[in-house]
This record gives C-alpha cells, structure tokens and sequence, in this order.
C-alpha cells in the first residue's frame, strides 16, 4: 500500500527531515491546526509517538526523553495558547542543555490580531529560552521556498544538538484546507550537517593553564549537574591523586568519585569561621550546571580564589561564584584530557585535600549522631529511603526540600539522579519523571514534595506511564522548604501565604489514577513497606510518607546546629 502524504508541502519537508535526521521520539498534543502534523507523524513508522493532551505535561515528558538519551525530542502541538504551556519545560531545557525541537502549528500571518479564534503571535514567542527560533513559509511554490523551508528546518534540528544543547522553536503557519492526504512523491530532503566542537587547546593555552595548576597548592574542582560520564570521572581521579585537589560533587552531578566529597552542606557547616581561610581555594575549576548547595556559593564569594576557570560550551560563561577570570569553551571531557597530561611528574603534595577529608570525616560522624536521636521527621524518612534505593536506579528529585535533603546523603550505589536544576522550580517534576521511565527498564524513582507532586497532578493520567515508575510523595502538608528559610520561617504569614496546607487525599488520587499506593506515617510503617516498594512490579507504585508538618524545619535547623558545634 502507498504511503499517504499530507497535502502540505513544508509538513512534507518537516515529517522527511525528522526521519533522516533521526529525531526518533515525537510528543503530540492533539488539535485541529496541528493535524497535518500529527498524522504525517503518526504515518511514518520510524518516528515514536506519545501523545499527551495537557501541552506542560507533554513538554516535561518529553524532556525527561531527552534528559536521558540526550538527543533531541520533537514536540508538536496546535495553535494559540497550546504553545504557552510548553514554556515552563522549555525555559527549563534552555537552563539544562536539554535538546528539544518545538514545532507549533499557526493560523496563517494574515488572521493574527484579527479575533479569530486560537490565535496569538506565535512567531519568536519563546525567544528568550531557545537556541534558535524560526518560521516557515506559508506557501511553498518556487525551488528557493523549498530550499528555505529545508535550510530554517536543517538550522534548528543542529542547533538543538550543537555546542550546548538546548531547545529550539519551528513555527508552521498552515492555511485550510488542513486535511489532504494523498500519496505525494517524496524526495529525501538535504541534510546539513555540523562541524564537532574544539577538542584541543592552543599549545600555548595548554602550557600556561597546567602553569598554573602547579603553582597553586590548593585547587577546589566543583561539578554541577551533569549525565554520568565514565572517562570524566577517571580524569578527576586522577586529578585527585595529585593531593592538592579537592573535588566537590553533589548526587544530580552523577560522578561516583570514592575521594570526592558529595555531601558539600554538611562538611562545609563544620567549619568554624577563624579556620575558613585554610579551606579557600587558590585555584578554582568548575564545569557542569547549577549547585543545590547555596552555602558553597556563598562560601566562596566570601574567599574568592586567585583564579577561577569555568569549562561550559555556552556563548556567556555563567560568573556563580563571581569570581570568574577565565572561561574555557570547550567540552569537559577534552579539557581535562588536555590537562591531565604529565600531571603525574610535576605536580607536588600538600595538605588542603587531608584538611577537607578531616571535615568529611567529622561531619559523618555528627550526621549519624543526630540521625539516631531525632524523632519521625522528613530527615529521618530520607535516611531510610535513600540508603534502601536500588543498585541500579535511576533517581528523580523533585525540587524544594526533596533534593535539598538528598544532597545530605550518600547515593553512591545508584545509576544516576537527576532533577529539573535549570530554573528549580516544582512544576513538571511528575511528568519529567514519567519520560524519563519510558527510555529504560530499570527502575525510575521520584522522590518529591506534596505540593510539587499535586502541582504536576495531570502526569498522573500520561497514559505511557510505565511499570518501573515509583513515586515516593513527602507528605509533610506544605510547602516545608518555607520553615526552613531565615526569612519566611518567622513571619506570621508562613502558613497561609508560604507553605499553603492542603486537604486532598493523595492516596486516593494515586488510586484513582492506577497506581499501587503504600502509605507510611512513621519509621516503623516506612522500614516496613520500602522493600516491596522498591520490588519490580507490573504496575507503577506510590508510597505516600506523611510526617509532621510544623517540626521538620526546626529538627533541620538543629541538624546544622549539631554539625557546626565546637566539640
């Protein structure tokens, strides 16, 4: 049987590039404008399809996608304010490098402003948190609009996964009629391809960079969120071999470093203020995204180092630490090739990495002490949750406390963590998390904040979700961040206007929704449900954790107390 094309020549063009360029997965919001779309999509068996009606939800899916396989996802949906609904998870993916191909069907140019129905001004709307933003012909009739529409598609699909990646933003004006199908010949279209980014430095770049690495005798390696990357983490070990470099990770940076330090928080409050000069950095290397840790930013504002270099293939270097003085842009991976080289003859010993592992030691052991005396709190759910995870799973935290209370614990024995730390904010954590299940079969397992679970309710009814999603929902009745912070944590207002209580029963919602639910409201409940929790399973499974919503902020104020005391 003939394939059927749609009548539309740049839906022609569109649907053959994806194939050829291999853009695999395509998520579809349904509409009238976008119908071209979705079955030209839907009718070329080489593109994967999930459609999601809620456009946030399908954009967040589709970035959990991509964060994983980290190849550009599609998205398409109809006109009018359906594309709003992506910016949320776009500006997110733009914040992460995360590529993904946004593609908004549009009512004709002439019909903008002209109160006809779904219609907004679509071109360039998402402009400030994509890579590339273009609009395709209306007509295609001559070889130069051909050429065009395939040039503006070419450009976007190699922006998405160039130098560091990112979304991009096609916009379809599509005139009537939008049904035609019919069996077009189609020719494969021009590829464009792209050139790979620097690997080497200049000879003269590389000599007075490994200069100065063995100058200084105290160099401070931070790594920021990042995919997990096997030949990067041989390279900081063997950095770390140098004894002068100390190397501080968080889970969400995903480099399981036996000598680096994960937990930055609790080793950095056991340092006494008279003594914090002996931990400052002369040199300081970072590369990756955000920290969590904001007591590592302040820390070094107020110890900047001689030098700071900041490896990051992005045009704008970001200045975190506002010490910045060089920024490399280059691929990690090739840098530190280039670096380690030779390090091994020249590089002398001194005492800064024992200073810093003194710190970690003590700060275990204060951790533990606290731990076995504090009563049924979300510290002590996470201390149970986290060492009982899964060899092999892949972890989602949800933003505010959930990821915050993670970076207190060694996850070590995981496949990789992640969390949405581009813009951190609580919408689409669920349905981040419901992609991200659909590219593997181990275990995927999210751990988050009722009101960020509730926020991101429509994930529940994504239809792909698989049998290897686990939720673990925190149920402390509010936005417990907020009782936490020196600022909102005093005012009279926290509760009405910060940490929002809520009465919705989320067992039955979970329920409702087809997942097994476990429930938990105390160390006994919790110690006793996690190991089947944790089972594979042929649906996917809910454990709901409710702990006391007033006390969690003042049992974690105390945890920082116990660590920073003097003896």
């Amino acid at each position: 049987m003939e394939k059927l094309h749609s009548d539309i020549e740049s839906v022609r063009i569109l649907t053959e590039l994806l194939v050829q360029k291999e853009i695999h997965d395509i998520v579809l919001s349904p509409g009238s404008r976008n119908a071209p779309l979705l079955v030209s999509v839907a009718k070329e068996k080489k593109l994967r399809h999930f459609v999601i009606p809620d456009e946030r939800s399908a954009a967040f899916f589709a970035l959990g996608i991509a964060q994983q396989s980290q190849r550009t996802v599609a998205l398409i949906c109809t006109s009018g304010t359906a594309l709003l609904n992506y910016a949320p998870a776009i500006a997110e993916a733009y914040y992460q490098g995360i590529p993904l191909l946004v593609i908004s069907a549009d009512r004709p140019p002439e019909w903008i402003d002209q109160d006809d129905s779904q219609t907004i001004r679509q071109n360039n709307i998402l402009t400030p948190f994509v890579k590339y933003s273009c609009q395709l012909p209306v007509n295609i009739v001559t070889p130069e609009d051909r050429w065009y529409a395939n040039r503006l598609i070419n450009e976007a699909i190699n922006a998405s996964q160039t130098a560091y990646k990112g979304p991009v933003h096609v916009n379809i004006p599509l005139r009537e009629p939008l049904y035609g199908f019919h069996s077009h010949g189609i020719s494969p279209q021009r590829i464009i391809r792209v050139s790979p980014t620097r690997t080497e430095l200049l000879p003269d770049e590389k000599a007075k960079l490994q200069g100065l690495f063995f100058r200084y005798n105290r160099i401070l390696l931070i790594v920021g969120f990042h995919t997990p990357d096997k030949i990067i983490t041989q390279q900081i070990e063997q950095l770390i071999l140098q004894h002068k470099v100390v190397v501080l990770t968080e889970n969400i940076a995903n480099k399981n470093i036996p000598q680096a330090i994960p937990t930055i928080d609790r080793v950095l409050a056991t340092i006494q203020n008279e003594e914090e000069s002996l931990f400052a950095p002369d040199l300081l290397i970072t590369f990756g995204g955000a920290v969590v840790s904001r007591m590592i930013k302040t820390f070094i504002r107020h110890h900047p180092p001689r030098e700071h270099w900041h490896i990051d293939l992005r045009e704008i270097a970001p200045d975190t630490y506002q010490s910045l003085t060089l920024p490399i842009k280059m691929e990690a991976r090739a840098f530190f090739t280039q670096l380690t080289s030779g390090l091994a003859e020249k590089s002398e010993p001194s005492d800064y990495f024992r200073l810093w592992k003194e710190k970690e030691n003590l700060a275990e052991k204060r951790h533990h002490e606290y731990l076995s005396r504090i009563p049924w709190c979300d510290l002590k759910a996470f201390s149970l949750l986290l060492p009982a995870l899964p060899a092999n799973t892949r972890l989602q935290l949800g933003n505010s406390t959930p990821v915050r209370y993670a970076q207190l614990f060694h996850c070590n024995t995981i496949a990789r963590a992640d969390g949405n730390r581009g813009t951190s904010g609580i919408d689409g954590c669920s349905s981040t998390a419901v992609g991200a299940s659909v590219t593997t079969r181990d275990p995927t397992i999210l751990i988050t904040g009722d009101i960020g679970f509730l926020y991101d309710s429509n994930a529940l009814w994504i239809k792909y979700k698989s049998s290897n999603l686990k939720i673990v929902v925190i149920q402390n009745g509010g936005g417990g961040i907020f009782r936490f912070l020196p600022g909102p944590s005093v005012l009279d207002e926290v509760e009405e206007f910060f940490e929002t209580p809520h009465q919705v029963d989320i067992v039955r919602l979970g329920e409702l929704h087809g997942f097994k639910v476990f429930e938990a409201d105390n160390e006994i409940t919790l110690k006793e449900c996690i190991s089947s929790f944790f089972q594979p399973a042929e649906k996917p499974y809910l454990l709901v954790v409710k702990t006391p919503r007033t006390v969690n902020g003042n049992i974690l104020k105390e945890y920082f107390k116990h660590l920073s005391k003097r003896n």
